[in-house]
Protein backbone atom coordinates (compact mmCIF):
# COMPACT_ATOMS: atom_id res chain seq x y z
CA UNK A 1 0.00 0.00 0.00
CA UNK A 2 0.96 3.53 -0.23
CA UNK A 3 3.34 5.08 1.80
CA UNK A 4 1.58 8.03 3.42
CA UNK A 5 2.85 10.85 6.17
CA UNK A 6 0.64 11.93 9.04
CA UNK A 7 0.36 15.09 11.31
CA UNK A 8 0.33 14.56 14.81
CA UNK A 9 -0.69 17.73 17.42
CA UNK A 10 0.07 17.84 20.92
CA UNK A 11 3.15 15.25 19.75
CA UNK A 12 4.81 16.26 23.35
CA UNK A 13 2.32 14.54 25.79
CA UNK A 14 2.43 11.32 27.71
CA UNK A 15 0.25 9.14 26.02
CA UNK A 16 1.39 9.96 22.70
CA UNK A 17 4.00 6.88 22.05
CA UNK A 18 1.13 4.37 22.09
CA UNK A 19 -0.81 6.85 19.73
CA UNK A 20 2.07 6.36 17.14
CA UNK A 21 2.27 2.71 17.65
CA UNK A 22 -1.21 2.77 16.57
CA UNK A 23 -0.32 4.58 13.28
CA UNK A 24 3.22 2.95 12.59
CA UNK A 25 2.37 -1.05 13.52
CA UNK A 26 0.01 -0.88 11.13
CA UNK A 27 0.86 -4.10 9.52
CA UNK A 28 0.22 -2.67 5.60
CA UNK A 29 1.99 0.32 4.87
CA UNK A 30 4.99 2.76 6.32
CA UNK A 31 3.84 5.60 7.83
CA UNK A 32 6.02 8.67 8.52
CA UNK A 33 4.69 10.88 11.34
CA UNK A 34 5.31 14.53 11.45
CA UNK A 35 4.91 16.02 15.64
CA UNK A 36 4.02 19.36 16.39
CA UNK A 37 3.91 20.81 20.13
CA UNK A 38 3.67 24.32 21.96
CA UNK A 39 6.75 22.56 23.89
CA UNK A 40 10.08 22.27 22.26
CA UNK A 41 11.75 19.62 25.41
CA UNK A 42 14.49 18.29 23.39
CA UNK A 43 13.25 14.44 24.08
CA UNK A 44 10.08 15.25 22.15
CA UNK A 45 12.03 15.38 18.35
CA UNK A 46 12.66 11.40 19.13
CA UNK A 47 9.12 10.11 19.22
CA UNK A 48 8.60 11.11 15.55
CA UNK A 49 10.17 11.06 12.35
CA UNK A 50 10.13 15.55 12.08
CA UNK A 51 9.36 17.47 14.88
CA UNK A 52 7.88 21.62 14.77
CA UNK A 53 7.76 23.72 17.85
CA UNK A 54 4.31 25.60 17.12
CA UNK A 55 2.62 28.03 19.42
CA UNK A 56 -0.66 27.25 21.57
CA UNK A 57 -3.34 26.45 19.19
CA UNK A 58 -5.49 29.41 21.04
CA UNK A 59 -2.93 32.24 19.03
CA UNK A 60 -4.18 33.40 15.48
CA UNK A 61 -1.39 32.38 13.47
CA UNK A 62 -1.65 28.48 14.68
CA UNK A 63 -3.49 27.55 11.63
CA UNK A 64 -1.54 29.37 9.15
CA UNK A 65 1.48 27.80 10.69
CA UNK A 66 0.11 24.46 10.90
CA UNK A 67 -0.91 25.28 7.00
CA UNK A 68 3.02 25.29 5.97
CA UNK A 69 3.86 22.41 7.85
CA UNK A 70 1.74 20.30 6.04
CA UNK A 71 2.86 21.84 3.08
CA UNK A 72 6.58 21.76 3.20
CA UNK A 73 6.10 18.32 4.31
CA UNK A 74 3.39 16.77 1.89
CA UNK A 75 1.10 15.90 4.95
CA UNK A 76 -1.73 13.36 3.79
CA UNK A 77 -3.68 13.24 6.69
CA UNK A 78 -3.81 15.68 9.99
CA UNK A 79 -4.90 14.84 13.23
CA UNK A 80 -6.04 17.36 15.62
CA UNK A 81 -5.42 16.41 18.85
CA UNK A 82 -6.40 19.21 21.14
CA UNK A 83 -9.89 20.42 21.62
CA UNK A 84 -9.76 23.82 20.97
CA UNK A 85 -7.60 23.29 18.15
CA UNK A 86 -10.34 20.72 16.25
CA UNK A 87 -12.91 23.73 17.06
CA UNK A 88 -10.04 26.10 14.85
CA UNK A 89 -9.10 23.68 12.13
CA UNK A 90 -12.42 22.86 11.53
CA UNK A 91 -13.57 26.14 9.84
CA UNK A 92 -10.51 26.15 7.35
CA UNK A 93 -10.71 22.42 5.84
CA UNK A 94 -11.07 23.70 2.56
CA UNK A 95 -7.51 25.65 2.92
CA UNK A 96 -6.20 21.86 4.13
CA UNK A 97 -7.85 20.42 1.06
CA UNK A 98 -6.36 22.82 -1.09
CA UNK A 99 -2.72 21.12 -0.40
CA UNK A 100 -4.08 17.62 -0.50
CA UNK A 101 -4.02 17.30 3.33
CA UNK A 102 -7.13 15.36 4.79
CA UNK A 103 -8.21 16.33 7.79
CA UNK A 104 -9.86 13.97 10.86
CA UNK A 105 -12.61 15.92 12.17
CA UNK A 106 -16.19 16.04 12.49
CA UNK A 107 -18.12 19.18 11.11
CA UNK A 108 -17.85 22.59 12.59
CA UNK A 109 -21.43 22.55 14.21
CA UNK A 110 -21.07 19.34 15.68
CA UNK A 111 -17.76 20.32 17.08
CA UNK A 112 -18.81 23.47 18.72
CA UNK A 113 -21.55 21.90 20.68
CA UNK A 114 -18.79 18.70 21.34
CA UNK A 115 -16.43 21.46 23.07
CA UNK A 116 -19.11 22.97 25.23
CA UNK A 117 -20.35 20.76 28.16
CA UNK A 118 -23.25 22.96 28.48
CA UNK A 119 -24.17 23.30 25.37
CA UNK A 120 -23.81 19.30 24.94
CA UNK A 121 -25.91 18.50 27.44
CA UNK A 122 -28.64 21.11 26.56
CA UNK A 123 -28.36 19.79 23.16
CA UNK A 124 -28.47 15.88 24.00
CA UNK A 125 -31.13 16.97 26.70
CA UNK A 126 -33.82 18.13 24.15
CA UNK A 127 -33.07 15.12 22.08
CA UNK A 128 -34.41 13.01 25.43
CA UNK A 129 -30.53 11.69 25.80
CA UNK A 130 -29.97 11.39 29.78
CA UNK A 131 -27.20 13.63 31.34
CA UNK A 132 -26.19 14.25 34.71
CA UNK A 133 -28.19 16.88 36.98
CA UNK A 134 -26.69 20.13 36.01
CA UNK A 135 -26.36 23.94 37.12
CA UNK A 136 -24.77 27.09 34.51
CA UNK A 137 -22.83 28.78 36.61
CA UNK A 138 -21.43 32.22 35.18
CA UNK A 139 -21.70 34.38 38.43
CA UNK A 140 -20.63 33.71 42.45
CA UNK A 141 -24.43 33.64 42.77
CA UNK A 142 -25.20 31.25 40.30
CA UNK A 143 -22.26 28.72 42.12
CA UNK A 144 -23.85 29.09 45.24
CA UNK A 145 -27.67 28.80 43.83
CA UNK A 146 -26.44 25.62 41.99
CA UNK A 147 -25.05 24.09 44.90
CA UNK A 148 -27.74 24.36 46.59
CA UNK A 149 -30.04 23.02 43.35
CA UNK A 150 -27.69 19.77 42.90
CA UNK A 151 -27.71 18.96 46.79
CA UNK A 152 -24.93 20.41 48.57
CA UNK A 153 -23.70 20.74 51.17
CA UNK A 154 -25.60 16.86 51.84
CA UNK A 155 -23.81 15.47 48.62
CA UNK A 156 -20.85 16.38 46.81
CA UNK A 157 -20.58 18.44 42.98
CA UNK A 158 -18.62 18.82 40.68
CA UNK A 159 -17.42 22.54 38.77
CA UNK A 160 -16.35 21.92 35.33
CA UNK A 161 -14.91 24.98 32.54
CA UNK A 162 -17.42 24.12 29.56
CA UNK A 163 -14.53 23.89 28.03
CA UNK A 164 -12.14 22.96 29.37
CA UNK A 165 -9.81 19.66 28.47
CA UNK A 166 -7.39 17.95 30.12
CA UNK A 167 -8.96 18.23 33.70
CA UNK A 168 -8.51 21.74 33.65
CA UNK A 169 -10.86 23.70 35.39
CA UNK A 170 -12.57 20.32 37.48
CA UNK A 171 -12.66 20.49 41.62
CA UNK A 172 -14.91 18.85 43.16
CA UNK A 173 -16.50 20.38 46.09
CA UNK A 174 -17.47 17.89 49.25
CA UNK A 175 -18.88 19.64 52.52
CA UNK A 176 -17.21 16.04 54.67
CA UNK A 177 -13.56 16.91 53.50
CA UNK A 178 -12.58 20.27 55.05
CA UNK A 179 -9.50 22.35 54.22
CA UNK A 180 -7.53 20.42 56.74
CA UNK A 181 -8.66 16.73 55.78
CA UNK A 182 -7.74 18.07 52.03
CA UNK A 183 -4.18 18.71 53.19
CA UNK A 184 -3.62 15.84 55.32
CA UNK A 185 -5.45 13.27 53.38
CA UNK A 186 -5.15 13.98 49.75
CA UNK A 187 -2.61 14.31 46.63
CA UNK A 188 -0.97 17.35 45.71
CA UNK A 189 -3.05 16.60 41.92
CA UNK A 190 -6.39 15.75 43.86
CA UNK A 191 -9.34 17.84 42.58
CA UNK A 192 -11.22 18.06 46.16
CA UNK A 193 -11.47 21.62 47.22
CA UNK A 194 -13.10 23.23 50.09
CA UNK A 195 -16.34 25.33 49.08
CA UNK A 196 -15.25 28.75 51.27
CA UNK A 197 -11.90 27.92 49.07
CA UNK A 198 -13.74 27.73 45.71
CA UNK A 199 -15.73 30.94 46.77
CA UNK A 200 -12.07 32.68 47.33
CA UNK A 201 -10.89 31.53 43.66
CA UNK A 202 -13.70 32.76 41.63
CA UNK A 203 -14.07 36.16 43.51
CA UNK A 204 -10.40 36.53 42.11
CA UNK A 205 -11.38 36.55 38.52
CA UNK A 206 -10.11 39.90 37.44
CA UNK A 207 -13.19 39.85 34.34
CA UNK A 208 -16.72 37.82 34.11
CA UNK A 209 -15.97 34.40 35.20
CA UNK A 210 -15.34 31.51 32.38
CA UNK A 211 -18.40 29.79 31.96
CA UNK A 212 -18.73 26.55 33.69
CA UNK A 213 -21.10 24.36 34.97
CA UNK A 214 -21.92 22.48 38.29
CA UNK A 215 -22.87 18.77 37.67
CA UNK A 216 -23.86 15.84 40.21
CA UNK A 217 -20.52 14.25 41.43
CA UNK A 218 -20.43 10.91 40.67
CA UNK A 219 -18.22 7.99 42.56
CA UNK A 220 -17.01 5.23 40.32
CA UNK A 221 -14.92 4.54 38.41
CA UNK A 222 -14.39 6.16 34.83
CA UNK A 223 -15.86 4.49 31.62
CA UNK A 224 -14.68 5.43 28.59
CA UNK A 225 -15.99 4.20 24.59
CA UNK A 226 -14.00 5.03 21.77
CA UNK A 227 -15.71 4.46 18.45
CA UNK A 228 -14.75 5.24 14.56
CA UNK A 229 -18.04 7.26 12.91
CA UNK A 230 -18.97 7.83 9.26
CA UNK A 231 -20.90 11.22 9.09
CA UNK A 232 -23.86 9.69 12.05
CA UNK A 233 -23.01 5.70 11.84
CA UNK A 234 -20.50 4.05 14.20
CA UNK A 235 -18.29 1.80 12.09
CA UNK A 236 -16.43 0.11 15.61
CA UNK A 237 -17.28 0.39 19.28
CA UNK A 238 -15.09 -0.51 22.37
CA UNK A 239 -15.39 0.40 25.95
CA UNK A 240 -12.72 0.17 28.64
CA UNK A 241 -12.67 0.84 32.26
CA UNK A 242 -10.24 3.08 33.96
CA UNK A 243 -9.51 1.73 37.51
CA UNK A 244 -7.18 4.10 38.13
CA UNK A 245 -6.79 7.85 36.44
CA UNK A 246 -4.10 10.30 36.88
CA UNK A 247 -5.32 14.02 35.92
CA UNK A 248 -7.59 12.42 33.21
CA UNK A 249 -4.97 9.99 31.69
CA UNK A 250 -6.08 6.47 32.98
CA UNK A 251 -3.11 4.72 34.42
CA UNK A 252 -4.30 0.79 34.50
CA UNK A 253 -7.82 0.41 31.99
CA UNK A 254 -9.36 -2.53 31.39
CA UNK A 255 -11.39 -3.67 27.64
CA UNK A 256 -14.93 -4.08 28.53
CA UNK A 257 -18.28 -4.16 27.49
CA UNK A 258 -21.34 -1.81 28.15
CA UNK A 259 -24.42 -2.25 26.29
CA UNK A 260 -25.97 0.52 27.36
CA UNK A 261 -23.00 3.22 27.67
CA UNK A 262 -22.52 1.78 23.86
CA UNK A 263 -26.17 2.73 22.75
CA UNK A 264 -25.78 5.98 24.16
CA UNK A 265 -23.07 6.55 22.37
CA UNK A 266 -24.34 5.43 19.03
CA UNK A 267 -27.45 7.60 19.58
CA UNK A 268 -25.46 10.95 20.60
CA UNK A 269 -23.10 10.45 17.02
CA UNK A 270 -26.17 10.08 15.48
CA UNK A 271 -28.02 13.51 16.46
CA UNK A 272 -24.59 15.08 15.92
CA UNK A 273 -23.87 13.70 13.07
CA UNK A 274 -20.33 13.08 14.20
CA UNK A 275 -17.16 11.77 12.05
CA UNK A 276 -14.35 10.14 12.80
CA UNK A 277 -12.40 8.76 16.22
CA UNK A 278 -14.66 9.88 18.87
CA UNK A 279 -14.44 9.56 22.55
CA UNK A 280 -17.26 9.23 25.67
CA UNK A 281 -16.26 9.92 29.23
CA UNK A 282 -18.62 8.21 31.45
CA UNK A 283 -18.88 7.97 35.24
CA UNK A 284 -20.25 5.52 36.90
CA UNK A 285 -22.71 6.03 39.65
CA UNK A 286 -23.62 4.31 43.57
CA UNK A 287 -25.38 1.62 41.16
CA UNK A 288 -22.75 1.34 38.53
CA UNK A 289 -24.42 3.17 36.22
CA UNK A 290 -22.69 4.79 33.47
CA UNK A 291 -23.36 8.38 33.17
CA UNK A 292 -22.14 10.63 30.19
CA UNK A 293 -19.82 13.35 31.18
CA UNK A 294 -18.20 14.43 28.52
CA UNK A 295 -17.63 13.88 24.55
CA UNK A 296 -14.15 13.87 22.93
CA UNK A 297 -14.48 14.92 19.19
CA UNK A 298 -10.95 13.29 18.67
CA UNK A 299 -8.26 10.64 19.76
CA UNK A 300 -8.56 9.82 23.31
CA UNK A 301 -5.46 9.37 25.55
CA UNK A 302 -5.97 5.42 25.85
CA UNK A 303 -7.10 4.42 22.73
CA UNK A 304 -3.65 2.30 22.68
CA UNK A 305 -5.15 -0.51 25.05
CA UNK A 306 -8.44 -0.82 22.34
CA UNK A 307 -5.89 -1.37 19.55
CA UNK A 308 -4.17 -3.93 21.44
CA UNK A 309 -7.20 -5.39 21.97
CA UNK A 310 -7.56 -5.51 18.02
CA UNK A 311 -9.29 -2.44 17.32
CA UNK A 312 -7.00 -0.06 16.10
CA UNK A 313 -9.07 2.75 15.69
CA UNK A 314 -6.60 5.26 14.82
CA UNK A 315 -5.26 3.48 11.67
CA UNK A 316 -8.71 2.59 10.92
CA UNK A 317 -9.73 5.85 10.10
CA UNK A 318 -6.69 6.21 8.21
CA UNK A 319 -8.56 3.72 6.09
CA UNK A 320 -11.17 5.35 6.09
CA UNK A 321 -10.54 8.37 5.04
CA UNK A 322 -8.48 6.66 2.24
CA UNK A 323 -11.56 5.50 1.23
CA UNK A 324 -10.28 1.91 1.70
CA UNK A 325 -11.93 -1.16 2.43
CA UNK A 326 -12.66 -1.81 6.17
CA UNK A 327 -11.69 -4.88 7.68
CA UNK A 328 -14.03 -7.20 10.34
CA UNK A 329 -12.20 -7.03 13.83
CA UNK A 330 -12.51 -9.44 16.12
CA UNK A 331 -11.75 -7.36 20.21
CA UNK A 332 -10.34 -9.14 22.90
CA UNK A 333 -12.20 -7.69 25.78
CA UNK A 334 -10.62 -8.56 29.43
CA UNK A 335 -7.31 -6.40 27.43
CA UNK A 336 -5.55 -4.98 30.20
CA UNK A 337 -2.96 -1.49 30.07
CA UNK A 338 -0.79 -0.82 32.84
CA UNK A 339 1.46 2.19 32.59
CA UNK A 340 5.23 2.89 33.90
CA UNK A 341 7.39 4.52 32.95
CA UNK A 342 9.83 4.98 30.32
CA UNK A 343 12.95 7.33 29.76
CA UNK A 344 14.17 9.21 27.20
CA UNK A 345 17.57 11.12 27.80
CA UNK A 346 19.69 13.52 26.23
CA UNK A 347 22.81 15.14 26.59
CA UNK A 348 23.30 19.28 27.38
CA UNK A 349 22.66 20.08 23.30
CA UNK A 350 19.77 17.88 23.12
CA UNK A 351 21.20 14.85 21.54
CA UNK A 352 19.58 11.55 22.40
CA UNK A 353 22.09 9.47 24.92
CA UNK A 354 21.66 6.28 26.90
CA UNK A 355 22.32 4.44 29.70
CA UNK A 356 25.51 3.01 30.03
CA UNK A 357 29.01 3.11 31.19
CA UNK A 358 30.69 6.59 30.22
CA UNK A 359 33.94 6.32 29.47
CA UNK A 360 36.84 8.81 28.25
Amino acid sequence: MKDITILMSASGSPSMPGMIDCLKKNGERNIRVIGIDMNEEPSAQYLVDKFYKVPAATCEEYIDIVLDICKKECVDIYFPNISTEVTAVSKRKEEFQKLGTIISASEQKAIEVANNKLSLYNFLKSKGIKVPRFYGVNSIEDFEEGCKYLGYPDVPVCLKIVDGSGSRGVRIIDSKRNRYQIFVNEKPNSFFVAYEDMISILKEANEELHEMLLVEYLPGNEYTVDLLADHGKVQYIAGRENIVSLMSIAQESIVEKDEKAYKMSSDIVAALKLDGNIGFDFMRDKNGNAILMDLNPRITATVSVIAAAGLNLPYLRVKQLLKEMLPKVEIKYGTRLKRRYSEIYTDVKGNKIEIGMQTK
